[in-house]
């Protein structure tokens, strides 16, 4: 069991709510009794699908009692500590406000216990990358550093073992950062806000709020780093100025900041990354020398560096980790070539605003696209309009293909709209149309569950039947 340190009183009798992956590691946190225990009692409610099985066996062994098949909370706790697939607006989650003095989720329970040196970052698209780079680039700068949260890593799993001195650089999605009251990172980072989760938040007003709650402890000593690319994001600057916090603000593309301006990060028009801290600029690397393409790669890449030369790394180091650093999977991942075709996954742009993103990286004209999965009944006339001003050819599959393919040809434009019933038919489509120079971009704007169990099965299994298409193109020369 993994164990955390006792940085606080004993948290008394703790409900924890969900049994996956969060769930266990917050319960083995809690239920670490080799050294002392952090819970009088621990309590895990499954929820109304779970069943028992060797994991809630495992925790009853350990210690804790285990409620499975319903979501009703019984008792008083004094600490309810909530998975993020379980939304504040839900019947579970009211049950557990309703029966606990206070209600988190684990990257707050991971801060309480250790506080120290925290960067925070989150956004609708964009995340991953920029905790990844961040990560490196400390590395780069000889700092121990370990990137944790919503990417993948379990902060309270992490707090266990983690080193004198480590930073830790958390991914934070608005599911997590909505059940935060104390969490106090140093450098603070919103990349964008751009609709999505609606389900989950119920409106997007309480979707921004949750996504702001990364800065409400910041003070004077700390720095946020915050895009001024969307409306969302420059109301967030307002509100932070107006506390006297300094704010680095991350300019969009084709734009510099005033003289008068502290603290900026932006490219030059030659492509020169900078970033301002405190009146000083520091001149970082080209974008052309970048292996992560696209003005949104441009974005995380100077949040990254902002972030980076607060927590103390060196301009030389950073250029350094910034030269280094490589695509991500399922992120603009390049993964082929054949008959000067290149094949990219980037099957992580789940929503619209991410599609339109990931275009920026290639030449206009050039793109096959293959769009469809899931229909989360996003609106699409700013995608479709994107789509149709970059894109050669679009391939619409799976369940929301038609409503997209009616979007597309709604532009009126040049662009060639064909539909597919499934991912693999629409790459064979796309393959079809295909021309020396092209590229075909799986970048799907939708979820993946009507033909995939993620984002990851989804990209792994495009690249899988990218591979075979190339040894078939290479066989047939």
């Amino acid at each position: 069991m993994a164990m955390c340190d006792a940085s606080e009183l004993n948290l008394g009798d703790v409900a924890v709510l969900g049994l996956g992956k969060t769930g266990e590691a917050v319960a083995d946190c809690l239920l670490d009794n080799g050294h002392g225990g952090r819970a009088r009692s621990v309590t895990v409610y499954g929820g109304l699908k779970s069943e028992p099985g060797e994991s809630t066996r495992a925790l009853e062994a350990a210690g804790a009692r285990v409620v499975c098949g319903t979501e009703d909370i019984e008792g008083h706790y004094d600490l309810a500590v909530v998975s993020p697939g379980i939304s504040e607006f839900s019947d579970f989650f009211a049950s557990a406000a309703a029966h606990a003095d206070e209600v988190i989720g684990e990257p707050e329970l991971a801060w309480r216990e250790s506080p120290e040196r925290w960067v925070g970052i989150t956004g609708t698209n964009g995340k991953t990358t920029t905790t990844t780079l961040t990560r490196d680039l400390l590395r780069a700068g000889g700092l121990s550093a370990e990137a944790v949260g919503n990417i993948g890593t379990m902060a309270v799993g992490e707090v266990e073992r983690r080193a004198p001195g480590e930073w830790l650089v958390a991914e934070l999605s608005s599911f997590q950062l909505a059940t935060t009251s104390r969490l106090h990172p140093h450098v603070a980072v919103l990349l964008n806000v751009t609709p999505d989760h609606l389900a989950w938040h119920k409106t997007m007003e309480n979707y921004a709020a949750a996504k702001e709650r990364i800065f409400a402890n910041l003070d004077a000593a700390d720095l946020a780093v915050v895009s001024d690319g969307d409306e969302w994001c420059r109301a967030v600057i307002s509100r932070l100025e107006a506390r006297g916090l300094r704010v680095c603000h991350l300019l969009a593309a084709g734009e510099t900041p005033a003289d008068e301006l502290p603290c900026a990060a932006w490219e030059r028009p030659d492509g020169t990354l900078v970033v301002r801290e405190d009146g000083h600029d520091t001149v970082l690397v080209n974008k052309a020398e970048l292996s992560i393409h696209g003005e949104h790669n441009v974005e995380n890449a100077l949040a990254a560096s902002a972030a980076a030369l607060a927590c103390g790394v060196d301009a030389d180091d950073v250029r350094a980790g910034l030269l280094a650093f490589a695509p991500l999977e399922h992120r603009i991942e390049p993964c082929g070539q054949a008959r000067g075709i290149r094949f990219v996954n980037d099957s992580k742009a789940t929503n619209t605003d991410a599609v339109s993103k990931a275009l920026t990286a290639f030449a206009p004209g050039s793109v096959l696209i293959l769009l469809g999965g899931h229909d989360k009944g996003t609106e699409l006339a700013d995608m479709a309009s994107d789509v149709a001003a970059s894109a050669r050819v679009a391939v619409c599959f799976g369940e929301a293909g038609e409503r997209i393919a009616q979007a597309l040809e709604a532009q009126g434009s040049a662009l060639e709209v064909i539909r597919a019933e499934h991912m693999e038919q629409a790459l064979d489509a796309a393959i079809a149309q295909a021309r020396p120079g092209d590229v075909v971009l799986l970048s799907p704007a939708c979820s993946s569950f009507d033909e995939f169990s993620g984002y990851e099965e989804r990209g792994r299994v495009f690249k899988g039947l990218v591979a075979q298409r190339i040894k078939a193109m290479e066989e047939r020369q």
